[in-house]
């Protein structure tokens, strides 16, 4: 370890050309070495690597993330050690909240708030990717790896140590997107390797939390539903018993008891972790309270969300379908409004704003409405578009 290095980036990658840049460009100004760990491209990443002056080490891929995690981590001469994917940057506004992190003489770990770009439920994570240069804080488990296992360890062994949460988003990540995980055949690859990994370890928690969750991924609810009820049995720590309880929300959702999704969501929101991590459980809860008619209940569970994160479009098109439901109409067109100027090509949001306005009166701007979403749909080739201009020529609007 060298005391002038403060900060060291520590990386693997595999043709990952397009995305490299940005990811590197994002970390100047903070970090004061970078060490990349390559298995196997044969594009130009490399290059890439070398031209923003990392040192670029090779090493055969072994199906275990975590081997190839721990291969980048020897090579560090910081103090700390950040870890990114290429598909991850940086948020700009950070970096002078990092480097005042680093002054904290007891601190271990620092966990780090993660917005997953496109992700269809919880649109944040925390992850432990900001840690001190030492030989015994390494990753362990092949996928999802991590260096919770380790940490912990260190601080029962020696109890002065601190961990710490940065509550503002520090790193956006873009691997979640539909056509990110298509590419690389992500849900395949990861439940070959949890599967293989709980083959070793049948009762671990975090193992049958991931695994469950991509059961339900893939469309096997009864799998997913089972796996996560045997992680529960032995949890202990918030963080996982949050993603338990909120992922048997969605395996109950599934498999149609709204009751049980319900008890479980509620369960997942009593757990004491940051709230900017509770948004996936307090959407799909609120989704169920829609549903059965609690429309006052949900409009309070939108609005929490909204509280947490103004800037959530998905928060403000509930919300407006709440105060519909309500028949709140002016509130429930500025609450789709809201949305658009979030998420223009929100094609829905533009729909149901076209419907509050024509409930309202206001036939020019709901056919303006109409239009926008039924050319969003057609270009996200979505059946709806047909649907939507049929429904409108029954009404005697030709579109």
């Amino acid at each position: 370890m060298n005391s002038s290095i403060a900060l060291s980036l520590c990386m693997i990658v595999k043709d990952e050309a397009a995305l490299l840049p940005r990811c590197l460009s994002s970390l100047q100004g903070l970090v004061d070495e970078m060490i990349v760990v390559d298995t196997g491209s044969t594009d130009g990443t490399i290059a890439i690597a070398q031209q923003f002056g990392a040192q670029v080490h090779a090493f055969p891929w072994q199906d275990d993330f975590a081997l190839a995690r721990n291969e980048s981590l020897q090579y560090a001469r910081g103090e700390w050690i950040l870890v990114l994917d290429a598909d991850e940057v940086l948020v700009p506004e950070m970096i002078p909240v990092l480097r005042q992190s680093l002054t904290h003489d007891r601190t271990l770990l620092i966990n780090l708030v993660r917005q997953e770009v496109g992700a269809k439920q919880s649109p944040y994570s925390l992850v432990s990717r900001l840690f001190r240069n030492r030989p015994d804080l390494r990753f362990s488990r092949p996928y999802h790896e991590t260096v919770d296992d380790s940490v912990l360890a260190i601080v029962q062994a020696e109890p002065g140590w601190q961990i710490a949460d940065l509550a503002q988003v520090a790193i956006l990540h873009d691997g979640y997107q539909e056509q990110a995980i298509a590419s690389r055949d992500k849900v395949n690859r990861a439940q070959r390797i949890l599967e293989k990994a709980l083959i070793k370890q049948p009762h671990d928690a975090y193992l049958c939390s991931k695994l469950g969750a991509l059961y339900l991924e893939s469309g096997t609810p009864q799998r997913g539903l089972k796996l996560l009820q045997r992680g529960l049995a032995s949890a202990v720590e918030p963080p996982l018993l949050y993603e338990l309880y909120y992922h048997l929300g969605i395996a109950w959702s599934q498999l149609k008891d709204a009751v049980q999704a319900e008890v479980h969501y509620r369960l997942a929101l009593q757990q004491p972790i940051l709230a900017i991590l509770t948004l996936g459980a307090r959407i799909n809860l609120g989704n169920l309270l829609l549903e059965r008619g609690a429309t006052d209940e949900a409009r309070k569970t939108y609005e929490s969300v909204i509280a947490i994160d103004p800037n959530l479009a998905i928060a403000h098109y509930n919300l407006g379908l709440t105060l519909k439901a309500l028949g709140q109409f002016p509130a429930a067109i500025a609450a789709y409004r809201e949305t658009i100027r979030l998420q223009p090509d929100y094609a829905e949001a533009h729909q149901n704003l076209g419907v509050a306005l024509l409930k309202t009166g206001n036939i020019p701007e709901s056919l303006v409405a109409f239009q926008q979403a039924i050319t969003l749909h057609e270009q996200q080739h979505s059946p709806e578009a047909d649907r939507l201009r049929q429904g409108l020529a029954g009404m005697g609007f030709r579109l």
